[in-house]
């Protein structure tokens, strides 16, 4: 494991890029960005559009290291190319920048008030992380309940695979999400972070991982996980707020950062030029690394 890159994650100023849309959200994710259905006719055009839209983003002279710690990939962008480099290596060779590969199948079926992961094969695709230099990895499961099966299958499946993955030279994210508009969101998040602390007893501390939580009702509920040895980092997703939500409730919670996506991209747009393009997306990451780091 690469000692300078574990000291960027858990000392750098700044926040994670989330831009690993995939499947299901990408036709979202490029209608946001002014990019409609009817502009692209398969699967393979729809991808080469949203690696276009990540490659505009990453190669901003708004998107540096000094605010930006790592951004997270979908499989296709990790092997997709900016220049003459595999983006994980032209994150980190010419932005100083750790790349993060998102590693899950999608959600299963709604179950005990949960969506588990799929069941994914990790072997393969952790192999492929290797060869392109990935750092850490990132997996999602939604809790929609406060259902106390179903939130501890979710926190015992993705230790499961969080062991697995440290195994293999890695840091996981892992991001148990609690759906914003869950009706006992407070309750949720707080047997959720029983189950946490009940497995991050068991693990020692050179088994580095971090968390990706959706912004607790009760702020600093996560901060004091940091605690254990273990734990590198704790991160926000967006969740469906607005940026300007999203950056006034992360304000209030110490110990951490954003991980935001569409609260990151929120106002790009396809047809923007390219100083209107890099004057907003400057906006964006100033107002997001300050909601990060001032408290």
């Amino acid at each position: 494991m690469n000692t300078k890159q574990l000291e960027i994650m858990q000392d750098g100023k700044g926040f994670i890029a989330a831009l690993d849309q995939s499947g299901g959200s990408t036709p979202k994710a490029l209608k946001l960005y002014g990019v409609t259905e009817d502009q692209y006719s398969n699967e393979e055009e729809m991808f080469r559009l949203v690696h276009e839209m990540r490659k505009r983003i990453i190669t901003s002279p708004s998107f540096t290291s000094e605010r930006i710690l790592a951004a997270i990939l979908f499989k296709v962008t990790m092997n997709s190319k900016i220049d003459d480099l595999y983006t994980p290596d032209f994150l980190w060779e010419k932005k100083g920048i750790l790349p993060i590969l998102k590693v899950d199948s999608g959600l299963a079926e709604l179950n005990n008030g949960v969506q588990l992961m799929k069941p994914f094969e990790l072997d393969e695709l952790l192999a492929n992380a290797k060869e392109r230099h990935i750092f850490g990895t990132k997996m999602r499961s939604v809790i929609k309940e406060y259902n106390e099966d179903g939130i501890r299958e979710i926190v015992k499946q993705q230790f499961e695979y969080a062991r697995a993955i440290i195994a293999q030279g890695f840091v996981p994210i892992v991001e148990p999400e609690v759906d914003i508009h869950a009706k006992e969101k407070s309750k949720i998040e707080s047997f959720l972070k029983a189950e946490v602390v009940k497995e991050l007893k068991t693990m020692n501390e050179n088994q580095k991982l971090m968390f990706k939580f959706t912004i607790p009702t009760e702020a600093n509920l996560y901060s004091d996980l940091v605690n254990f040895p273990c734990v590198l980092r704790i991160v926000a997703l967006s969740g469906g707020y607005s940026r300007e939500d999203a950056n006034a409730l992360l304000s209030k919670n110490q110990n951490m950062i954003a991980s935001f996506s569409r609260a990151l991209t929120e106002g790009l747009n396809v047809n923007q030029t390219q100083e209107e393009f890099d004057t907003m997306l400057n906006q964006s990451i100033e107002s997001i690394v300050k909601a990060s780091i001032e408290k």
